[in-house]
């Protein structure tokens, strides 16, 4: 499936229609399935989609009650860090929000190793999905009906790195990151790339400055730029949408 495109002129009118089409796949899965699962990501620009979501309208459309949270990646600080994506989340969004603190599956950054965190977080999703893990065969993924993605400038998303081991995972649904080449250099904490396609609906947002090259090699050829980019390699069987800013991605 090709994916939908969709340019504007600034962040603060990419943030409103991130949070309109955010709703609008809450109230729709929460038709189809009782429930609505959102996976959220770190940095700048799903902040300003978290504070359009903490406010009306959008916030009194939202069945809290009914979403399930988690995170895409992390970095191995504690919840309280001014680098965790959780702590940001909680900032501009949780702590504004009657979202039950039993629908919140962040990732335990703080937790050392950070191959154990990746371990801890992987048993909390099975639980959640009610899934074994597997002695042989195929292998099953969880199902999301939302997942938020950025895009950084090397092309790397969640904590998917150009090069790094995690991007070829095929069988875990959760890796540790030891060494990350943006900042800050932390390790990390990433759900694997079949967790990512296996999403029933994929919302990368794209903001910042250096990325405009990046993101015309991934629009204009993806094969061909899968072989540089990971985000290139994001290709879910339902909607892919891709919201610029065009303002700021330059």
């Amino acid at each position: 499936m090709r994916p939908e495109v969709r340019r504007y002129p600034n962040l603060e009118r990419l943030g409103l229609a991130a949070a309109s089409l955010v709703v609008d796949l809450a109230e729709a899965s929460l038709r189809k399935r009782g429930r609505f699962t959102l996976v959220l990501s770190g940095g700048t620009t799903p902040r300003v989609l978290y504070e359009r979501l903490a406010g009306p309208p959008f916030s009194e459309r939202m069945p809290w009650g009914k979403t399930y949270l988690f995170w895409g990646d992390e970095r191995c600080v504690a919840p309280d860090h001014p680098h965790s994506n959780f702590g940001m989340a909680y900032q501009a969004l949780l702590s504004k929000v009657p979202l039950p603190a039993a629908n919140v599956y962040r990732i335990p950054g703080e937790v050392l190793p950070p191959e154990a965190a990746a371990v801890h977080y992987e048993e909390r999703l099975r639980e959640f999905f009610h899934a074994r893990r597997s002695s042989g065969g195929s292998q099953a993924f969880p199902v999301f009906d939302l997942l938020l993605l950025g895009l950084g400038p090397d092309g790397h998303t969640a904590s998917l790195f150009p090069g790094d081991s995690a991007l070829e995972e095929r069988q875990r649904w959760v890796r540790a990151v030891e060494v990350s080449p943006t900042s800050p250099q932390v390790p990390r904490i990433t759900l694997t790339l079949p967790v990512i396609n296996s999403a029933l609906n994929v919302l990368l947002l794209v903001s910042g400055p250096g990325k405009e090259k990046v993101l015309e090699a991934i629009l204009s050829d993806r094969e061909q730029a899968a072989l540089t980019y990971p985000a290139a390699r994001v290709k879910p069987a339902g909607p892919l949408f891709w919201l610029i800013d065009e303002e700021r991605t330059r």
